[in-house]
């Protein structure tokens, strides 16, 4: 069980767990501690938004026109690499002053980094993060435990989702008497889902759906280019077009949606060119009305993923949703009426519910990567990734 508390007695017992997703909106931090149980105590979040020039240099990387190389990746990304760190540090050290504590407080960062690029279908393999885990660690003075994909990968594992067994940690209701079915759908640019079965004798499973808020957030921008927000504020403007059945189809007959787990995948696939090519081959249809079916389809591919591993057992399955998309209340209503339309119980809830922050619970996740890594403990899923084997995933960077 994780608790919002104070500041504990001891220093130097903190650790801070830092997020930068695909959705490129900002940096998340959350201050956690750990008791002699291992139990975590999650005490404060701080969030810092990119700027809109920032965001795009993260975007622009995600990929190119038609899916090649675009003029100077490497030196756009490795500055890139440069900047993001010095921003994740300046944010560290605002959060710090913000909770009155120092370097010295923090036992280590656990540190995502940016993804700008993930291939685990490649002839060989890779996935690259950037936000340079080592000038983190320099301008901070706090040690920093990063790249956690890697490892996993160099055992044949996608490296992604990473957060499924730490979702087990929090979630899982299989050590209680009459314990339900458990799904944590978290809705970023990338939806994933994890299944937390209430037996055993089922094993954990966790992978990325399909698209979460990217397709939607970017053809909200192509569109609204003077808007307030970079993303369709509660779907408000999905709500006033109409589902197109026929684009709905041509998005989920997409091969990815075919593959069975462990699967992953990012926004060097699903991106504006992407999108574009299923609507040359459907007749026009309003903007509208395609933001209404990109909502559609999320919530249906999510849908569909959920009802797949749904045990058939005669207690209710809870779904618990995070992530900027459990803010969409035109995606949630969607995600919950057609659980309503099963022949089975489910209760949709937000993370909040168990008391953690639906914003903040990935920023907490790394905070747990880095401890798990500094206790040896086994923070991998094989039957997630695809990996030959469980490890510590991480890799430690000092000032």
């Amino acid at each position: 069980m994780i608790k919002m508390g104070t500041a504990p007695v001891n220093k130097n017992s903190y650790y801070l767990g830092l997020m930068s997703g695909t959705s490129a909106d900002g940096i998340d931090l959350a201050l956690v501690t750990f008791d002699e149980n291992n139990k975590l105590e999650h005490h404060a979040s701080y969030y810092q938004a990119y700027s809109d020039k920032t965001a795009a240099k993260i975007t622009a990387l995600y990929c190119a026109k038609n899916n090649n190389p675009s003029n100077n990746e490497i030196d756009r990304a490795f500055e890139l690499d440069v900047e993001l760190a010095q921003l994740f540090a300046k944010a560290i050290s605002g959060f710090l002053v913000q909770e009155q504590l120092s370097c010295h407080d923090i036992i280590a960062i656990g540190s995502h980094g940016q993804t700008i690029r993930h291939r685990p279908l490649a002839k060989r393999p890779f996935t690259l993060q950037i936000g340079c885990c080592q000038t983190l660690a320099t301008l901070t003075n706090i040690r920093v435990i990063g790249q956690f994909r890697r490892k996993d990968m160099a055992l044949g594992g996608q490296g992604a989702p990473l957060v499924p067994a730490f979702h087990q940690t929090i979630f899982s209701e299989n050590s209680i008497k009459n314990g339900s079915d458990v799904f944590v759908i978290n809705i970023g640019g990338i939806a994933n889902l994890t299944f937390l079965p209430a037996t055993n004798k089922l094993t954990v499973i966790g992978y990325d759906t399909g698209t979460g808020n990217a397709l939607m957030d970017d053809w909200f921008q192509l569109h609204n280019p003077n808007s307030k927000t970079n993303y369709d504020k509660n779907g408000d403007w999905a709500a006033k077009g109409k589902i197109n059945d026929d684009l709905l189809k041509q998005l989920l007959s997409d091969d990815y949606f075919q593959l069975a787990p462990p699967k992953s995948t990012g926004r060097e696939y699903f991106h504006l060119s992407w999108l574009k090519k299923q609507l040359s081959r459907v007749k026009p249809i309003t903007k509208q009305d395609v933001q209404a079916t990109l909502t559609a389809f999320t919530a249906i591919t999510i849908i569909k993923a959920i009802k797949q591993h749904s045990a058939n057992n005669t207690n209710t399955t809870k779904v618990y949703l995070c992530g900027g998309g459990a803010h969409n209340n035109t995606l949630a209503s969607q995600i919950n009426q057609l659980l309503v339309s099963e022949n089975k119980k489910y209760q949709l809830l937000l993370t909040n519910q168990k008391g953690i922050d639906s914003d903040q619970l990935e920023a907490i996740a790394f905070a747990w990567l880095a401890f798990s890594y500094d206790h040896k403990l086994l923070s991998s899923m094989p039957a997630v990734t695809g990996a030959s084997k469980s490890c510590t995933l991480g890799i430690a960077y000092f000032p």
